[in-house]
């Protein structure tokens, strides 16, 4: 089992023993390669190794997207339609809890008060004057970092002229949303402020188009709020992002691995975590996911310092595009896009592509989002990543797991979080989200894919349904022997009972629609334990 082994390579690695490469693995005979073990499944990875030679990295914004859309980086499938398979996974075909990814919402149910806390939602800029301390004065929308009255750091982003409101819902929105998906995120607050509360600190600086270092004066916080909208009370809106924990380090690509991290043992092109969020992005159109959206910083715990990995930048996301609303071609197209190049050239530009031809409300706070030519399968970010090209349907299913873990209920308390000032837009994002989620299920969740939750309790396997297209499956039972991956099957045996004979493991293959779901039972003399999940997703993409 190719996942398990990583996974146990990597926590082996970090626990600073003899670890067992996957190629020294395949050499092994077969007797030693034992499929479970008696940690299994591996849910928190173990403490890091220290990192003691980071480097920062700078990305150029250029160079990202002439490299992802002009070439491609990173391991693809070297045939047409091939599906390559995830890797960072434990034997139950989940993520384990690592510097990358925590289990929260769809693991442990959380309260909507800690939906809408998110990492944190008790540290917004403390009230009084606000430090300026650094600035971007240049583009289409302003940006500063202020230091509050207690000291803490926040980046300060504003709204465009003409859509006020749209990015700094965006960003708050979709930050706790990413957040109880189980993704590192800033702390991100909605505040109001009045220019008096901004002075200028004596050692604050402003780069200029050119990148040139000089120090801030006040005029230049006047100049950069000219650019802002302001409200009719004579206050301005904007999101202060809280500054994050450690060093910034840079970010991190799709592809490939840091070579200054001894922990970063999973290129990034099979992460699960990194490959789903492209669907976990199309659910709420985060087109902008990129790697300059991402930073790795290096924290220090425990006297151990490792680098810890983030998504950042939200702002353009829900229909909106940061500086304003999305174009119709965002999440349908890429920004540079042969195919529809060609089919417009080749129809002299009479061909209309449906999501040409979808309808936006006139809700200048929301932007361009919408859920009826919303397309699961096909939704792109700005640019193709490595990681999100090698979504397979296995991944995709755990993606539409987590989204479908968001009752309506706790969607509406999300969004809420947005303060639109019209109650029209915060419902119509509401529902957007809530039918976008729905049609998510819908597509990656049929049959089999939807059995999910699987425990052994009051003798028998059981299970939940997740979405609406599940179906009972037939049940094949096996004792299976954990040395040297022999099944017997065990007649008669059909019913969600757990069969009544000596056996250190069972297996149950769960049939019907879909794929077959194989399902491991440690039969432990106080309890059994589910240790093992495999769904057999076909990996031949039928397009």
């Amino acid at each position: 089992m190719r996942n398990s082994t990583m996974i146990r390579t990597a926590a082996a690695a970090a626990a600073g023993v003899l670890a067992v490469t996957a190629m020294a693995a395949d050499a092994l005979p077969v007797a030693t390669q034992k499929k479970f073990y008696s940690d299994d499944p591996i849910w928190t990875m173990p403490k890091p190794v220290p990192v003691t030679n980071a480097k920062r990295r700078n990305l150029s914004e250029y160079y990202d997207f002439f490299e992802n859309t002009l070439f491609s980086p990173g391991e693809r499938p070297k045939e047409k339609g091939i599906f390559l398979p995830s890797q960072g996974i434990n034997t139950v075909d989940e993520v384990p809890n690592s510097a990358w990814y925590t289990n929260r919402h769809a693991t442990k149910r959380m309260t909507i008060d800690e939906l809408k806390r998110g990492v944190g939602n008790e540290n917004p800029p403390a009230e009084g004057t606000w430090a300026v301390v650094a600035a971007k004065n240049e583009g289409v929308t302003p940006g500063f970092r202020i230091r509050d009255a207690k000291g803490r750091e926040y980046l300060v982003k504003f709204d465009p002229m003409s859509n006020p409101e749209l990015a700094s819902a965006a960003d708050v929105i979709t930050s706790r949303f990413f957040h109880a998906l189980g993704y590192n995120v800033p702390e991100n607050y909605i505040v109001y402020f009045d220019a008096a509360q901004l002075v200028v600190d004596k050692d604050a600086y402003v780069r200029d188009a050119t990148g040139k270092r000089r120090p801030i004066r006040q005029a230049d916080v006047a100049e950069m709020l000219t650019k802002a909208p302001k409200m009719k009370d004579g206050r301005y809106r904007a999101m202060a992002s809280r500054l994050l924990p450690g060093r910034p380090m840079g970010p991190f690509e799709y592809h490939g691995t840091r070579g200054d991290d001894p922990n970063d043992l999973v290129p990034h092109e099979h992460r699960r975590d990194l490959r789903a969020l492209r669907t976990l992005c199309a659910w709420l159109g985060h087109d902008d996911s990129k790697s300059l959206n991402t930073l790795d910083t290096l924290v220090t715990e425990d006297g151990v310092s490792y680098f810890k990995h983030w998504l950042i930048d939200f702002g353009a996301s829900l229909g909106s595009a940061s500086f304003r609303a999305n174009s119709p071609r965002d999440g349908n197209v890429y920004l540079f896009d042969w195919k529809s190049s060609a089919s417009q050239f080749l129809t002299f530009g009479l061909y209309a592509p449906k999501w040409q031809r979808a309808k936006y409300p006139a809700l200048p706070s929301v932007g361009r989002f919408e859920y009826e030519v919303f397309d699961p399968h096909g939704w792109v970010g700005d640019y193709p990543s490595t990681a999100f090209r090698n979504e397979n349907p296995a991944d995709r299913a755990w993606a539409a797991r987590k989204i479908a873990a968001f009752t309506d209920e706790e969607i509406r308390a999300i969004v809420s979080l947005g303060q639109y000032s019209d109650p029209a837009a915060e419902e119509w994002v509401a529902r957007c989200i809530i039918e976008r989620r729905n049609k998510i299920v819908n597509a990656f969740l049929n049959g089999t894919a939807a059995l999910d939750g699987f425990e052994a309790r009051d003798g028998q396997l059981q299970w939940k349904y997740v979405g609406k297209n599940a179906a009972a499956p037939s049940i094949r039972w096996s004792v299976y022997e954990n040395a040297t991956g022999e099944r017997r099957t065990i007649e008669g045996e059909t019913s969600e009972r757990l069969p009544r004979v000596k056996a250190e493991y069972l297996m149950a293959e769960l049939l019907g629609p879909g794929p077959a779901v194989s399902v491991y039972i440690k039969m432990k003399s106080d309890r059994p334990i589910v240790v093992g999940v495999e769904r057999a997703f076909a990996m031949k993409n039928a397009d």
